[in-house]
């Protein structure tokens, strides 16, 4: 339990971390956060009074936390934001509502978990939170849970729910239960179909003024009875006499946090009558209703599944050049869990594209997974007021024929072009990744794409970073380069080739390829007119040439030397 402990301190304090504040003057930050409100105050405006969600939940918790946070920063004497509309209850909860402590993995469930005894785990109905009180047996109210203190009644809408009981056998003078009202559905399953904004659903047929055909699809999940039989079991037992029997059928003793994962895992994959969105876990024994205030309860905790989507920030942008002299625009994004990765960069594809979107650091993005589990940009769900655009580079200095030297303008496409060399289908340069070539090519004589060929054991130990045990593999592996097939030094080169034609090459050595002609080149599979005129074109270039007297040169002197 100490290792956890520890591993829970580093967890917490790699969170604090990453709450940073931004680097704003007082006036830009009076704005952002201004704007930021406004906008949270609109969706809350759409979902509390018209029922409509114009944003994912967990999209607008996330925008919710960053306006804290900057308010954390900039405007510490004032009360942390919260919806306004949440507030506007007129009726009294007789017991308030404690809310959940958020858990951010199995590891945080462990540490909660230590100490306590007699635990239970139920899902995480995704639905609307209420209050039932029946008295003398009959239902009173039916209030939202509103800001825990007060809600909103909606008796009149109870009528046309049938899950919910309009009388029960208890007939103490107030009985409260607090529970979940739902959608029901058909072998519901989260791994696959996801939310299906079943809670804005939900929601909108509760607050609609007319009465909504909705209503009758409605289920209700009871999790808390304040007050109510000690243990959960008989809490369980109780419940199924009074006509709440759904949710026994949904509660599970855990020892630890590996059932609780195993649990966790299982219904998030089995066909459920409800949509969830994690697991709660629950003590056996609660303390008194009269103690119950808003808030995060120690006594009850929520393990969320991984959203599908997931806000971050968007903190710098870089253009990487490819060896094609495509430019690609990257966001680099304050790092956020996505399913069981950690995303910090997004790549958003074209330089028109990143454009056409105008993002800018310190907008905050949507980030999906698209197959085999890559980052994905979603959209923008919040633009800063400040737009400091980064400087792109020009598309019209790179293209097929640039940058085969070293020099400060070429660097991006130059190291794009050492990378793809290093490939093991290429020339096969084992351990030599993109971060050995940036120390290379700080040495004064590498000025070209193959000046790696010259360089000797003294000349690589001269570059920072690159030990003398390290400079003879290095000289290994540039020496052993020169046995490599032909094709594979055309592919070296960046002829244009598409990789049917390449294999289908007949020619072994320099001056055969250079002496094909158009009509030549479109004998080959893949190569039609157009393409095969750009390869005639393109091996005509004095850079180009210039590179192939050198492999040749080197070729000759290699051959004497053995």
């Amino acid at each position: 339990m100490a290792e956890k402990r520890i591993l829970w301190l580093l967890w917490l304090f790699a969170g604090t971390a990453q709450a940073l504040c931004p680097r704003w003057t007082p006036v830009r930050a009076t704005e952002e956060i201004a704007q930021l409100q406004q906008q949270l105050r609109s969706w809350d405006q759409a979902y509390y009074r018209d029922g409509q969600t114009l944003i994912d939940d967990t999209l607008y918790d996330s925008l919710q936390q960053r306006l804290r946070q900057w308010q954390r920063c900039f405007q510490p004497a004032i009360a942390p934001d919260r919806s306004v509309w949440a507030d506007n209850g007129t009726v009294d909860h007789p017991v308030a509502h404690t809310g959940v402590k958020k858990l951010p993995d199995k590891l945080a469930v462990a540490y909660w978990m230590q100490d306590k005894e007699a635990l239970w785990v139920q899902p995480k109905v995704d639905g609307v939170a209420v209050t039932l009180v029946y008295r003398q047996g009959k239902l009173a109210a039916l209030i939202s849970r509103g800001d825990g203190l007060k809600g909103q009644s909606w008796l009149d809408k109870a009528a046309a729910i049938p899950a919910i009981p309009r009388e029960i056998p208890d007939k103490s003078d107030e009985l409260v239960l607090q529970g979940e009202l739902f959608l029901t559905v058909t072998a519901h399953q989260q791994a696959k179909q996801g939310g299906v904004n079943a809670r804005a659903q939900v929601a909108g047929a509760l607050m609609r003024q007319t009465p909504s055909p909705l209503l009758a699809q409605l289920g209700v999940f009871i999790w808390a009875w304040p007050d109510g039989p000690k243990t959960m079991a008989m809490r369980q037992a109780a419940l199924k006499q009074l006509g709440f029997g759904l949710a026994s059928a949904w509660t599970q003793p855990v020892a630890s946090e590996e059932d609780v994962a195993r649990w966790r895992d299982r219904w998030f994959h089995a066909p459920l009558p409800f949509v969830t969105d994690g697991v709660v876990i629950h003590q056996d024994k609660r303390s008194t209703g009269k103690q119950w205030m808003p808030g995060s309860s120690e006594e009850i905790a929520a393990w969320k599944y991984n959203p599908p989507i997931v806000s971050s920030e968007v903190q710098s942008i870089d253009f990487p050049v490819g060896r094609t002299g495509k430019i690609a625009v990257v966001l680099n994004v304050a790092p956020v869990q996505l399913d069981d990765k950690t995303v910090r960069r997004v790549n958003l594809g074209s330089l028109a594209r990143w454009q056409a979107l105008d993002i800018v650091p310190g907008d905050q993005v949507v980030i999906g997974l698209a197959g085999q589990g890559i980052p994905r940009f979603e959209k923008v769900i919040w633009r800063v007021t400040q737009r400091n655009r980064p400087d792109a580079p020009n598309p019209e200095q790179y293209h097929s024929l640039s940058c085969f030297d070293n020099s400060p303008h070429c660097r991006k496409q130059f190291l794009s072009r050492l990378s793809w060399l290093s490939q093991k289908d290429v020339l096969d340069l084992p351990g030599i990744q993109r971060s050995t070539w940036q120390r290379l090519i700080l040495h004064p004589d590498f000025l070209h794409l193959f000046s790696w060929l010259n360089m000797d054991i003294e000349q690589l130990s001269a570059v920072p970073g690159v030990t003398p045990q390290r400079a003879r593999q290095l000289r290994h592996y540039f020496d052993r380069v020169q046995h490599q097939p032909f094709r594979r030094w055309v592919k070296a080169l960046g002829v244009p080739l598409p990789s049917a034609a390449l294999n289908a090459l007949p020619d072994d050595d320099w001056d055969g390829l250079l002496a094909r002609s158009a009509h030549d080149w479109q004998q080959l599979p893949g190569m039609g007119a157009t393409l095969a005129e750009k390869v005639v074109n393109w091996l005509k270039d004095k850079q180009v040439r210039a590179l192939i007297d050198f492999i040749q040169q080197r070729r000759a002197s290699q051959q004497q030397a053995e």
